[in-house]
């Protein structure tokens, strides 16, 4: 079949795009009863509601309805007028930070499309809408996607360019299978976050009863008023020359701001071969540039740059510099909101922030009791990003017929 379509040349992962016996290729459009754009306005948004599918809401590849927001019923109807979108269908992001990222919609829940997003109608006949989604997700379509970036806060695809990604079609049995196999990992994956979630909130928790809760009339005994620069060693980021960074693993991993942070750990993208200030690994790492507050934690030796400041308590302790700075989530957002078009903080101002100081023994009580559960929140990431990782290069295997589905399955 002719792959003219328009957009740029194909990186696959053959590269006489040979494809097994009984796949075929086809344009995506060829494989949808429709592919639908989205009303070019952005939603006024209510406190409940139907939900509105956002780009942010998607960067995940599953629709994360704790995070979307909501619009009113009348504004609901004047979104789906070109369809209403239902379980089965799929929503791909076209623009911004997330563009390119597919994800499908949960049963039985209202949602309508907000700005940047398209909605994807499979051909049930052609195309198993999950099968659909790890391709439009996989690493295949991302390097081909990514020809159509230009480093512009505007990056986008147009609709033609949509409607022509190639897609890689097997029987639909097969489809079915592969998305079986794939969604067992995504499984884990999904389990392993609500874990971490869990974990998280009960951590906060405990932080807030003993160290904020505990101090709200009147200090506990032993107990003194203190700031930041008296109780944590603190390293302002510094950018490297910008020839020294690459995305080729060389050198060390380089963070500038919130763009590389994730649920608690941040992505390695960029490498540096000439850092000039660093994090170890279990230091608090937190944005000081647009926004202010992000807080993150090393998990190797990084280097930071000056959209990123690394913290430890000087005793240490690692848990309890995590939820102390996620726990400044107020004084942060005065740096966020002075007026200015982007926020930011100075070492200066770092240093001010005032805070009850406790004791070390009940730092260290605090420290032995959360401890675990960070570890646990670690090693549920690591094993996370594993089982993401070969979720990733198993389709391009499976099409280069490297692997068999049934033995993928055992394997499992």
């Amino acid at each position: 079949m002719s792959m003219a379509v328009e957009s740029k040349p194909l990186h696959l992962p053959s590269a006489a795009e040979a494809l097994p016996k009984h796949w075929r290729w086809q344009r995506l459009d060829e494989v949808c009863e429709g592919v639908f754009d989205c009303p070019h306005s952005t939603p006024a948004l209510t406190n409940d509601g139907p939900f509105v599918v956002r780009s942010q809401d998607v960067r995940s590849g599953i629709f994360r309805m704790e995070s979307a927001g909501c619009v009113s019923d009348e504004t609901y109807q004047e979104r789906i007028a070109r369809a209403e979108p239902r379980h089965g269908d799929l929503v791909y992001s076209r623009e911004g930070t997330y563009f390119g990222i597919a994800a499908e919609l949960p049963p039985g829940v209202r949602v309508c499309l907000g700005q940047r997003m398209v909605l994807l109608r499979p051909d049930t006949h052609k195309a198993n809408f999950r099968f659909l989604r790890y391709w439009l997700n996989s690493p295949a379509m991302a390097a081909h996607i990514h020809g159509f970036r230009d480093g512009t806060v505007a990056e986008r695809l147009n609709m033609p360019i949509i409607r022509g990604l190639p897609v890689a079609i097997p029987p639909l049995s097969e489809q079915r299978a592969i998305a079986a196999v794939l969604g067992s990992l995504d499984d884990k994956i999904e389990l392993n976050r609500r874990m971490n979630e869990t974990l998280e909130a009960l951590a906060q928790s405990l932080f807030k009863s003993w160290f904020v809760d505990a101090t709200q009339s009147a200090l506990p005994k032993g107990w003194r008023e203190s700031t930041v620069d008296e109780e944590f060693n603190l390293t302002m980021g510094q950018s490297p020359p910008g020839e020294s960074y690459n995305e080729t693993g060389d050198g060390i991993p380089f963070y500038q701001g919130r763009t590389d942070f994730g649920f608690r750990f941040p992505m390695a993208r960029v490498y540096c071969t000439a850092p000039t200030r660093f994090a170890n690994a279990g230091d608090t790492l937190v944005s000081v540039r647009a926004p202010v507050g992000s807080v993150n934690m090393a998990t190797e030796k990084c280097s930071v740059g000056r959209g990123v400041a690394a913290v430890r308590h000087k005793s240490g302790s690692r848990s309890y510099s995590y939820y102390f700075m996620r726990s400044l989530e107020a004084d942060f957002a005065c740096f966020e909101a002075e007026g200015t078009v982007f926020g930011s903080i100075n070492k200066a101002d770092f240093h001010a922030i005032k805070r009850a100081a406790p004791p070390s023994e009940v730092v260290e009580a605090f420290e032995k009791m959360v401890f675990p559960m960070d570890q646990r929140i670690e090693n549920n990431e690591k094993e996370s990003r594993t089982l993401a990782s070969l979720r990733d290069s198993l389709l391009p295997k499976l099409m280069r017929g490297e692997v068999r589905v049934k033995d993928v399955e055992q394997e499992l």
